[in-house]
């Protein structure tokens, strides 16, 4: 993901009545991986990130969903625990977020954007590490700790 708004200019578009962009989708999500623990940050150099406005519908039918605003985020590749020193001419593996579902859900929860960012990113970053729901909300809760003793 190249580089953007940060999440404080995400707030200001927010602010203004704007829909914040994929910049600052971005600036949030980078900010969220920033703040994880240093055991976990060490195996994402790899990993390619993304912003999309929605999944193709490719990626839908491979899941069995039917609208893009039903799907904020995705995991593209195999989780660190299955991968081998075998395997060979493998494409990166990705994680893709997606800005408009982000946003819908955003307006339909209520919850503050940088939050649900951070909860949609840290949750495919979980998808890379084989972690089970528990986890990642325990990893989850790791960043938020981070980001509230950073602010003090």
């Amino acid at each position: 993901m190249a580089g953007g708004m940060s999440g404080q200019a995400a707030i200001r578009a927010e602010a203004r009545g704007e829909a914040p962009d994929a910049d600052a989708i971005e600036a949030i999500a980078r900010a969220t991986i920033a703040r994880l623990p240093a055991q976990f940050a060490i195996h994402l150099g790899d990993i390619v990130f993304a912003v999309e406005e929605y999944a193709d519908d490719e990626t839908l039918a491979a899941l069995g969903l039917e609208h893009p605003l039903d799907l904020s985020g995705l995991y593209h590749g195999r989780p660190l625990g299955e991968k081998s020193s075998m395997d060979t001419a493998t494409m990166p593996d990705r994680i893709v977020l997606y800005r408009r579902a982000i946003l819908e859900e955003w307006i339909e929860t209520g919850v503050r954007l940088d939050d649900l960012v951070a909860h949609v990113t840290i949750h495919e970053i979980g998808h890379h590490f084989g972690l089970s729901d528990d986890d990642m909300h325990a990893l989850e809760d790791a960043a938020e700790d981070a980001a509230e003793d950073s602010a003090t």
